[in-house]
């Protein structure tokens, strides 16, 4: 953007500019993650990003994990926001620690870290059925076969239903799952279970089978709460745009940077489910928070900026 002005500016010197910026943004961020960490359901997952090691001049694995409250599709209006948060490896404490304020359930795969936080019986676990069908998909991608597009099909007969009742209020779409979805699941589970038996324990088809019948009480958990998704993409979504930095940069050049880009990321994302540019609300926000009082940071929260950069001048 600045080459595009003729504005030669060095990278060390933007960085510098994005570390400040995030550390000025803190309180925001802060407010964010209390808000996500209220709701009653969230969907959550991680990603590794690359990190230079101090000393040796080689990168290592952290992780950016995410936590997405988003509850439109079931018609609660409550604003929707993602919080980021960087930790330089992947162990289950982390998780434990972002979690250890929320009560409700999680939308999440199946990391082992989570299973500690769902044996305090204050978290209730659901999985992601595009995570079953997904060990079904890369296998008929892999090697066709007659059983992954039959798994395929009933899977596909399941998200059909979902988009007749997205945006319907809870007990609406409870009732209309029960009714549709749940004969189709104890239809799959017999055909998953007698299948099984047809197959070496060995095959890959055979693991893509017992993935979904291990996970099974929380694969169908959706299905009596209207409030739940059958998937775990809201979260997905809010990767993407990790995905992108991954292929335009190498790697941050200390953990400080990957928590300043989790504080980067957790406003843009926010800004983005609130439907507002986030260029916009970002300009906004920075020329106001440095003099904005600190027990009136919520008026800075991208939902409420929304509403001002809406408004007309």
């Amino acid at each position: 953007m600045y080459a595009r002005e003729g504005v030669e500016l060095d990278r060390s010197l933007l960085a510098k500019w994005v570390g400040h910026a995030a550390t000025l943004l803190q309180p925001l961020v802060e407010t964010l993650r209390r808000h996500v960490m209220s709701a009653t359901k969230l969907h959550a997952d991680d990603t590794p990003v690359p990190v230079l090691a101090p000393g040796n001049g080689k990168t290592r694995t952290g992780r950016l994990w995410v936590y997405v409250r988003d509850d439109r599709a079931s018609a609660d209006m409550t604003p929707p926001a993602v919080w980021f948060a960087y930790t330089p490896d992947r162990k289950g404490i982390h998780p434990r620690q972002h979690l250890e304020s929320f009560n409700g359930t999680l939308q999440a795969d199946a990391y082992g870290g989570y299973q500690a936080i769902y044996e305090t019986g204050r978290v209730t676990e659901a999985a992601c059925w595009a995570h079953a069908r997904r060990q079904f998909y890369e296998l008929h991608a892999a090697r066709p076969n007659a059983l992954n597009p039959e798994a395929l099909e009933r899977i596909g007969a399941l998200y059909r239903i979902e988009e007749t009742i997205r945006g319907k209020p809870p007990d609406q779409r409870r009732a209309h799952r029960q009714e549709h979805a749940r004969p189709l699941l104890d239809q799959f589970h017999a055909w998953l279970t007698t299948t099984l038996e047809t197959l070496s324990r060995k095959s890959d088809t055979s693991r893509a089978i017992l993935y979904a019948l291990n996970r099974w009480e929380a694969l169908t958990r959706y299905c009596d709460d209207g409030q739940l998704e059958i998937d775990n993409l809201p979260v997905e979504r809010a990767l993407r745009g990790v995905a992108i930095g991954r292929r335009n940069y190498l790697f941050a050049a200390a953990d400080s940077g990957d928590e300043c880009a989790a504080a980067i990321y957790s406003l843009i994302g926010t800004a983005k489910l609130n439907g507002i540019d986030p260029e916009a609300y970002l300009r906004f926000v920075l020329a106001r928070i440095a003099d904005h009082a600190i027990n009136r940071i919520d008026e800075l929260t991208p939902w409420v900026v929304a509403n001002q950069l809406r408004s007309p001048a």
